[in-house]
């Protein structure tokens, strides 16, 4: 098993590493202890930092994305992810910041899905669905941390094992999560998983942006946001896909083009925006799945000049407009995180896939080993 995760490590960092556009400087891993869990269990935070001021931040608690720091369009550095300070915040207020979510990410009808004639009844933690993975799903466990490299891609690597029948998912399944992050301003996410069993699995991560800085005072409301997508899958009020791909075009999910992220998104008119308390939807890729990462989504803060690219190996991404931020969460600095101060864009595959058989399936065999690559591409716009 040692052996295979080194494999597994190795093949993750080699596949980031070509599809990433490194640079020739060296970019810096350091471990440290963030803390320990009630059962004992040791968690790590590991940063990557790269000579450009963009670094990362990851806990091996839920393979947690904790801080990326970009650089403005003037130099200045500030963190552009909604989140927490302390390792015991993600613990005891569970808000799926920066996290990996899976095994199936996103909400499953019922909680329920059928495969090769079986149905598997999963945990309803979203009303009357199953939402990222059930009440204990990859964001709540400690990853093991494989190895941490410096170099001219610096890099950690986590790893989990889920049993048979974790949350009510058919087989045994060994995931891996690998973070890259090189001198042109990528950061990689690799996820990987192999089972024992046919199973579903639909991983991603789950961080919630602020160009402007998180906590900035105008949040992520005036940023602007890009989508390539020309269909989306609308939802019932239950938020699960009616199996509809509906034209985005003279709608307010229309973001072929550059808009700001609150046009449309209190437009009572719109029965999707109504379902979602603003935007919590599934946008169709026009580029659908490809082999290397291609552009998901673009958002730009025209103030301080940040520019985020979300690249993807899926078909999809699901945009979330931060609706259930209520000002109960105090966040990074004392922070009181509201609706609108961050916005999520998730690589994916569709929601409630397994239960559409027309949408892109998320059926994962023995022997045909899962593999999602996403990557945030970091700049400034002048």
């Amino acid at each position: 098993m040692r052996n295979l995760k080194k494999a597994l490590a190795g093949a993750a960092v080699a596949v980031m590493a070509a599809a990433l556009c490194s640079g020739a400087q060296a970019a810096e891993a350091k471990r440290e202890i963030a803390g320990t869990l009630a059962d004992g269990s040791e968690i790590s935070s590991i940063t990557l930092k790269a000579d450009n001021g963009i670094s990362a931040t990851v806990l091996s608690y839920g393979a947690t994305l904790q801080r990326l720091l970009a650089p403005d369009s003037q130099g200045n550095i500030a963190d552009v992810i909604l989140g927490y300070d302390k390792l015991s915040d993600y613990v005891e207020h569970p808000n799926y910041f920066g996290v990996t979510v899976g095994r199936y990410a996103n909400r499953i009808a019922g909680g329920r899905f059928t495969l090769d004639g079986k149905t598997f009844q999963l945990p309803l933690n979203d009303d009357r669905n199953s939402l990222h993975g059930g009440d204990r799903g990859f964001d709540k466990v400690a990853w093991q941390v494989v190895s941490v490299k410096s170099g001219p891609t610096a890099s950690v690597v986590l790893s989990h094992i889920s049993p048979d029948g974790d949350s009510g998912y058919p087989g045994k399944v060994d995931a891996t999560v690998t973070y890259t992050l090189d001198e042109a301003g990528n950061l990689g996410i690799a996820f990987e998983a192999k089972t024992d069993k046919p199973t579903v699995i639909n991983m991603t991560n789950h961080a919630i942006f602020d160009m402007g800085g998180e906590g900035s005072s105008n949040g992520a409301m005036g940023q602007m946001l890009t989508i390539p997508a020309s269909t989306f899958t609308p939802v019932n009020a239950n938020l699960i896909p009616t199996g509809e791909l509906r034209p985005v075009a003279g709608t307010v999910f229309d973001f072929r083009q550059s808009r700001r992220v609150a046009d449309g998104l209190r437009d009572g008119t719109d029965r999707q925006i109504v379902f979602g308390r603003g935007y919590d939807h599934n946008f169709a890729l026009d580029k659908g799945v490809t082999a290397k990462p291609e552009l998901a989504a673009r958002l730009e803060d025209p103030a301080s000049g940040r520019v985020l690219e979300v690249l993807t190996t899926e078909p999809g991404v699901q945009f979330y407009s931060g609706n259930f931020l209520d000002g109960t969460l105090v966040g990074k600095k004392g922070h009181l995180y509201r609706m609108g101060d961050g916005i999520a864009l998730e690589p994916q595959k569709f929601p409630d896939a397994p239960n559409h058989p027309d949408f892109v399936s998320a059926r994962v065999d023995p022997g045909k080993p899962y593999r999602h690559v996403m990557i945030y591409r970091l700049s400034t716009s002048r």
